[in-house]
């Protein structure tokens, strides 16, 4: 089967795999273990935190390692809402964010949310974020790289805004480091979220950044891990794992994903009536993600047609399926629920090969003529 869903995860790095091997059998104490086969794991441990922080740009001693991203943007919001930089109650957010910083501003009591749609372009509009700013506002998080259509939200500059006007800015970056540069934006932000799998790395693991200048509290009274961040004993073999697939990945270049993407939208020429692509101008467009609907087809119908023939797509973010409303990504372009379910999402990865790419574009083309011409008017 061809894969084309590498937004919703990736297969972990051969090498990666082997480092994973290598440290769970040579240092596989307990990183907190005072003894010295605790301390080779520590200091595997920390050889990571600095690599790591030095591929991001950031301060080591603000890098903590996590189970993964929704874990990570869940501590950093609780994190900074337990440090605010002045007093206040207002948080903005966007709709099309991932459930995870749903989930954690929808449990928070006494805090008043604006959830900030997306122009045509999947951006968050200059003016629309500025005026929504208030004297109470004491944080924003918006994500780097939408999962399902691949935007690039302007990031250092919404981050300077919020320095200036004394605001937390928090910034999941799981769709984005490994595949572009974020040390201008990590260096900006008060803190963001990544995720292992998403770049070739176990499944399980991730890690947060906190600028080490704030003085947080834990969420979780009495933790003696990551300076009490988080409880749990860390998984050093697959941060170790995790860590070697980000040294890789962050030497690859992004041409061939253009080369695909471009591909791809001309083999969808003899369909262009019916598909409409959700995407940004080419420096705000990150061309691994491609999200579109295809009129008068449902999405999981195309979705469970392209696995028939062998395609492995998706109908957007893994976190969402089961759910019975469409992509959040669907809501907040203002896009009608019946046309919303149209939605698809194609998502290229390492191991995509052009011949794979025209090919699909092939199916899907051949998919819709076939079912068009088997509609009675």
């Amino acid at each position: 089967m061809s894969y084309f869903d590498y937004a919703a995860t990736t297969p972990l790095d051969f090498e990666a795999a082997e480092v994973y091997v290598q440290a769970a059998t040579k240092y596989f104490g307990n990183s907190s273990s005072l003894h010295d086969i605790g301390g080779q794991a520590a200091g595997l441990l920390e050889n990571c935190r600095e690599e790591l922080a030095s591929l991001l740009g950031v301060d080591k001693t603000g890098l903590y390692f996590t189970s993964g991203g929704s874990e990570s943007n869940f501590l950093a919001i609780e994190a900074l809402l337990s440090a605010p930089k002045k007093t206040g109650n207002h948080i903005i957010t966007g709709i099309a964010e991932h459930s995870s910083i749903h989930g954690v501003l929808n449990r928070l009591k006494g805090y008043d949310v604006t959830c900030l749609p997306l122009d045509s372009t999947g951006l968050i509009d200059d003016e629309l974020f500025i005026n929504a700013i208030r004297p109470e506002t004491v944080l924003v998080t918006i994500q780097h790289v939408n999962s399902e259509i691949g935007t690039i939200q302007p990031i250092e500059r919404m981050a300077q805004i919020c320095r200036d006007n004394q605001i937390h800015f928090h910034s999941d970056f799981v769709q984005s480091f490994g595949k572009i540069d974020v040390r201008r934006a990590a260096a900006l932000v008060s803190s963001f979220a990544f995720s292992g799998h998403k770049f070739y790395g176990p499944k399980g693991v991730g890690g947060v950044y906190i600028d080490p200048n704030i003085s947080w509290k834990p969420f979780f009274p009495g933790g003696s891990h990551e300076k009490g961040l988080r409880q749990g004993t860390l998984n050093v073999p697959a941060i170790a794992a995790m860590t070697a697939a980000a040294q890789k990945i962050n030497k690859v270049s992004s041409d061939k994903f253009l080369l695909f993407r471009k591909t791809f939208i001309e083999m969808l020429e003899p369909i262009n009536d019916d598909v409409q692509i959700f995407q940004a101008a080419p420096d705000s467009q990150l061309p691994h993600i491609i999200g579109m609907r295809i009129a008068g087809i449902e999405g999981q119908w195309m979705m469970l047609e392209c696995n028939r023939l062998g395609f492995a797509i998706s109908t957007g973010s893994a976190c969402h399926v089961g759910m019975q409303s469409p992509a959040k990504v669907m809501q907040a372009l203002n896009i009608p629920v019946e046309e919303a379910k149209g939605f698809i999402r194609i998502s290229f990865g390492n191991m995509t090969t052009l011949e794979e790419v025209v090919r699909l574009g092939e199916k899907i083309v051949d998919i819709v003529k076939k079912f068009k011409g088997s509609m009675v008017c």
